[in-house]
């Protein structure tokens, strides 16, 4: 993959790759700013971050690239390799899903939430159904279309029938992050109201993901399982960075409590 960025009149004085790859550095030859890059990729989000003259650094799509998708940290530009193929699912026919929103109980704080409920049009409304509980939920399904992965899955019966519940992240970074107070209204309020067959799976990803494990290891066999997507994990050795995020140490104090988990995990 090789990538160009014009910069006749010299605006900058360095430019880098920024994606979930190692930062790469571009190289100043002729006018622009050129990388060619190595690592065996079939498709890559990305966006470059460009240093000025006077220091000061911006964040840019790639103005040669027209081809953007959707990011919680806003677009970024996608380039794709030759013989990249979209995962089949996308195009796949799916059930026909409906959705309901329910709304907590109570005042203050955790009360008078919405969430929404998708499930199979053909259950009914008291069935019940396995569940898979989603933080960050609306977000979450614009973003990676969750649920019509969930209703592509039902039809070619590799999963079985089942629900997910959107729940909306509230005020995140105090909820999400290791907080009690979050995690017995979690308890009290959010799960109760949601018809289940059993303990549910649960899916978040970072401080989501943190507040999943939490609640967990607060309250065992809450969930059956979870999915835990790049985890606000802090350590002090990887993750002083993060220092300023008010909730740091209440985060670092947990982290280090947790030896194991006792469910079916998945950490990416």
């Amino acid at each position: 993959m090789r990538f160009r960025l014009p910069d006749p009149d010299a605006r900058y004085s360095a430019v880098r790759l920024c994606s979930d790859l190692p930062a790469q550095e571009f190289a100043r030859d002729n006018g622009e700013w050129r990388l060619e890059l190595d690592e065996p990729v079939h498709r890559l989000e990305y966006q470059l971050e460009v240093v000025r003259e006077d220091g000061e650094t911006e964040t840019l799509l790639d103005p040669g690239n027209p081809n953007t998708a959707p990011g919680a940290f806003g677009d970024k530009s996608v380039l794709v390799a030759s013989g990249y193929e979209e995962p089949a699912w996308l195009t796949a026919p799916q059930v026909e899903g409906t959705r309901s929103t329910l709304t907590t109980p109570g005042r203050g704080f955790g009360g008078g939430l919405e969430i929404v409920l998708w499930g199979p049009a053909d259950a009914e409304p008291g069935e019940p159904l396995p569940l898979l509980v989603a933080h960050d939920g609306p977000e979450y399904d614009a973003l990676s279309s969750l649920t019509a992965f969930a209703a592509a899955k039902i039809h070619a019966g590799e999963l079985p029938r089942h629900r997910v519940a959107l729940l909306p992240p509230g005020e995140r970074n105090e909820w999400y992050s290791a907080s009690p107070r979050y995690t017995r209204v979690l308890m009290q309020r959010l799960l109760p109201e949601l018809p289940t067959t059993g303990p549910p799976a649960a899916i978040g990803a970072s401080l989501g993901a943190l507040a999943l494990l939490y609640a967990e290891r607060q309250h065992p066999g809450t969930f059956g399982a979870l999915f835990l997507q790049s985890g606000s994990f802090f350590m002090p050795r990887y993750d002083a960075h993060e220092i300023r995020f008010p909730y740091y140490h209440r985060v670092v104090g947990f982290v280090k409590q947790v030896q194991r988990i006792d469910v079916p995990t998945v950490l990416t």
